[in-house]
């Protein structure tokens, strides 16, 4: 055989093997490989995006947050005031009742008082009466002389 023939067929079968994979194959792969990187930069892309968002909703979930939390500090700021008044309130009022028990326990004393000054003075009339019935050693009308003893109970 001759080797210079054999190198010349070869020549041409790896030609022909070129062509068919230029023709044949090639394209398939590097249109493969062109969807992928397509793919691949797609996913970096939504990847950036996403991270993006992620950051985003991190802001927002930080404002919304803060904005609770002012929120809480308001309802419980209203809360205090709100006790706060509620205790005033009661103060008030129960400075208001116990002064009306104050004033109903004076009125409750100076009637007892006054009564009692109606009692002595009735006392004080009869034992009048009765010191006049053993100085006249006779007895002396209580009703026949109730005008004088009024005029006396009012002196004493």
């Amino acid at each position: 055989m001759n080797i210079n023939a054999t190198l010349l067929g070869q020549a041409i079968a790896f030609a022909l093997f070129v062509m068919f994979c230029m023709k044949f194959v090639w394209p398939p792969l590097a249109n493969a490989i062109a969807e992928r990187q397509r793919k691949i930069e797609e996913g970096l892309s939504a990847a950036e995006r996403a991270k993006a968002d992620l950051a985003s909703a991190g802001q927002t979930a930080e404002q919304e947050i803060a904005a609770a939390k002012a929120k809480a500090a308001q309802l419980i700021d209203q809360a205090n005031r709100s006790a706060n008044q509620m205790l005033e309130d009661a103060r008030v009022q129960a400075a208001a009742e116990g002064e009306r028990i104050r004033q109903q326990a004076h009125d409750a004393v100076d009637q007892e008082i006054n009564k009692a000054r109606e009692d002595l003075r009735k006392q004080v009339a009869e034992l009048a009466v009765l010191g006049a019935q053993k100085i006249l050693q006779q007895q002396v009308d209580p009703a026949a002389h109730a005008k004088m003893l009024d005029e006396l109970a009012a002196q004493l």
